[in-house]
């Protein structure tokens, strides 16, 4: 990647009238004010739709795009809406906040209208798109069985063929109208996106995508692909019903006894009713515990089956990567360490705590990558957490530029790998991530001895270090000292740029609720001192 900064907003966050960002004219307006503060990348979350908790990284399809970021206006324009129905759009209460339940409820409704409006041209081009992209098929079959059958996973579906994708039934619903509109919304996203992202590049802007690791139990990637994915076998659900019965009855003979404790000394429980997932996935990803967490983290996404994927060249995922590089410039892969070796735990565990790591495809991977590719130089490796020796073999033999984040650095005496000295070129560095606390809000969390390390390396000197604002001195001493390093690419986060705190952060890790609405206005926008980026990217070269 060529030297150069950048920000890390998602397009949710864009100002406008319509309760989230949108790909229209605010998308292009915020790529003009980068390229005026000589800014070279844009990057982004997820282009999925939100799933479970609204977040980007949990969504029904990993090749899907976001119609919530459809811009109604730009229907307005092709003839699909009036102008009365665009300002049905619009959102009129908190602009700094995504509803998504209006959201939903909106965008549906009006899209809907649209479908019904298009002439004969556009539905063919949306035919076509349907037609020659299998993931399309899917996600339009598996949105029109769950639209039918009140948003139940795909394993609870009342009809069972449909349920097992059974060809014959699965083609059957072709003829059925709303197949035909959830295609044609995917195609408008596509098409959008495609204006757009030319507008943006044009302008000296690349854009950085980001995808996670794995998908959601309940998509129709899982659904359509399933055998590229660990199920549950006819005896593994037979083993997870059996002991579910035989604690049950072991726990009813100790109330019948007045037995209240365990052997342990704890109070009984009645037993646990094994989990809807555990009757469909054999295991399931997450981590296991560390210092950090006793218990360990228990995602519950299907983990990949790799001898299958390795059969026939990991075809699913090169189809993955080969749409995403045509949304975005260059690929950030989330969780990447999983290609080295990943955490499998039984779907029906309650904790990670029995988790273990297990070898993933390793450097075959990227040698079919390659076949297909030619050259890895559009990826970039979400390499964060524990690196242990046989992670950083692997990363330096894949050869793609890691992650390094400032706000990791920060310990009295600890020469770590995230102090910008340390950075080499063949990275990308930020102040922090969508994960993280906005800097003005680390500043504030962070420990008096962390903050006064970090302040200190950063040269910045004054009392008034918990100013905030786009003109504030400490967050500006931290991006200045990030600007200065080896690191080929720094970023930082839109919420540092304008110097905001942590109610400001996108997403708090662990937190079931409350992430992913942060947005902005014009006027956050317009109080940034564009001159002073364009002079940071000048002095350091980027």
């Amino acid at each position: 990647m060529r030297r150069g900064g950048g920000v890390l907003m998602h397009i949710s966050s864009l100002p406008g009238p319509f309760g989230t960002g949108v790909i229209g004219q605010e998308a292009i307006d915020f790529a003009k004010q980068l390229a005026s503060q000589g800014m070279k990348y844009w990057q982004v979350l997820p282009f999925s739709y939100p799933g479970m908790g609204n977040s980007p990284y949990q969504s029904f399809s990993a090749f899907a795009g976001n119609w919530l970021f459809i811009d109604p206006r730009r229907l307005e324009k092709r003839g699909l809406l009036t102008p009365a129905e665009v300002q049905q759009a619009e959102y009129n209460q908190n602009k700094w906040r995504i509803d998504y339940d209006f959201l939903r409820t909106n965008r549906d409704e009006l899209l809907r209208k649209a479908f019904e409006r298009a002439d004969k041209d556009l539905l063919a081009k949306a035919d076509k798109f349907i037609k020659d992209n299998k993931w399309v098929q899917d996600v339009a079959a598996y949105q029109t069985v769950k639209d039918a059958d009140f948003g139940k996973p795909w394993w609870e579906w009342s009809d069972v063929n449909l349920r097992n994708y059974e060809k014959s039934a699965v083609a059957g619903l072709k003829n059925n109208p709303n197949y035909r509109y959830h295609g044609f919304v995917q195609y408008l996203f596509f098409d959008e996106w495609a204006q757009v992202k030319k507008e943006i590049n044009d302008l000296g802007i690349s854009i950085i995508g980001d995808i996670p690791f794995y998908v959601s139990g309940d998509s129709a990637d899982v659904w359509a692909s399933r055998d590229l994915f660990k199920m549950a076998t006819p005896s593994g659900v037979n083993k997870v019903l059996k002991d579910y019965e035989k604690s049950l009855e072991k726990y009813k003979k100790a109330m019948e006894k007045g037995e209240t404790t365990g052997k342990d000394g704890e109070p009984l429980k009645e037993p646990r009713k094994p989990k809807p997932e555990a009757l469909v996935f054999e295991s399931v990803a997450g981590v296991p515990p560390d210092y950090f967490c006793a218990d360990g983290q228990l995602w519950g996404n299907p983990i990949y089956d790799w001898k299958k994927m390795k059969a026939d060249h990991y075809a699913w995922w090169m189809s993955r990567l080969e749409d995403n590089f045509k949304l975005f410039d260059y690929l950030r892969i989330d969780h990447f360490r999983a290609f080295s070796s990943y955490c499998e735990i039984e779907a029906n565990a309650e904790t990670a705590r029995d988790g273990k790591w297990i070898p993933g495809p390793g450097l075959d991977f990227f040698e079919e990558y390659d076949k297909k590719f030619k050259d890895r130089s559009r990826l970039i490796a979400e390499d964060l957490g524990e690196v242990t020796p046989d992670l950083a073999e692997f990363m330096g033999k894949v050869g793609i530029p890691g992650m390094r984040v400032m706000e990791f650095a920060f310990y009295p005496g600890d020469n770590s790998s995230f102090l910008p000295h340390n950075f080499d070129n063949n990275c990308v560095a930020y102040t922090g991530t969508h994960d993280n606390n906005t800097l003005l809000g680390w500043l504030w969390d962070s420990k008096e001895e962390v903050r006064k390390c970090c302040l200190e390396y950063c040269g910045f000197t004054g009392d008034n270090w918990g100013d905030g604002g786009s003109r504030s001195g400490s967050c500006r001493a931290i991006i200045k000292t990030l600007w200065m390093s080896h690191a080929d690419v720094a970023i930082i986060p839109i919420q540092d740029m304008l110097g905001y705190g942590g109610d400001t952060r996108m997403n708090i890790p662990g937190t079931p609720s409350g992430n992913w609405v942060v947005r902005f206005t014009k006027e956050d926008f317009d109080s940034i001192d564009n001159d002073w980026y364009r002079n940071l990217n000048r002095i350091y070269f980027r």
